[in-house]
């Protein structure tokens, strides 16, 4: 009976052993990412910082504009890159302006750009800009210059 219990192990180890191998085998011999695949990690990697055609300056300016209207906008550090934080803090401007009823995740999906167009088109009425944006959820041509002409660097 010993002898038979010490082959079952010796079987088991060998084929363990043997599993592993190919395993590390198949994962070495892989073939490489798709594109489609490469694409969706990339996107999925720059979703965490979302700054909508804006470059560090401006998302910085966006950032300054948020703290200075009030400390529960404030999106923590002006660090010129729009993630989670700072998103949050937009969407709590937005609900308290009526222009955003979702959670406040600091997700930006179809309702925070429709927050987002909300606001340009009301504070265009007050800086002489009329953007007239559709307020679709769509982060298109016109809504990324519409943010970037708000978003003016000399707000920090």
């Amino acid at each position: 009976m010993r002898a038979l219990t010490k082959a079952l192990v010796s079987v088991t180890a060998a084929v363990g052993i043997a599993a592993s191998g190919l395993a590390t085998a198949g994962t070495a011999m892989a073939a490489p990412a798709s594109a489609q695949q490469q694409a969706a990690s990339a996107e999925v990697g720059t979703l965490a910082v979302v700054n909508l055609g804006l470059d560090t300056a401006h998302a910085k300016s966006w950032q300054c504009y948020l703290r200075t209207v009030g400390a529960e906008y404030s999106p923590g550090t002006i660090d010129g890159e729009l993630g989670t934080d700072s998103w949050k803090a937009a969407q709590r401007l937005f609900r308290d302006l009526d222009y955003y009823d979702d959670s406040i995740d600091g997700i930006v999906g179809p309702n925070t750009i429709m927050g987002l167009q909300s606001f340009l088109n009301w504070i265009g009425q007050y800086t002489g800009d009329d953007y007239n944006l559709d307020v679709d959820g769509i982060a298109g041509p016109a809504t990324k210059a519409a943010f970037w002409d708000f978003a003016r660097t000399d707000r920090c």
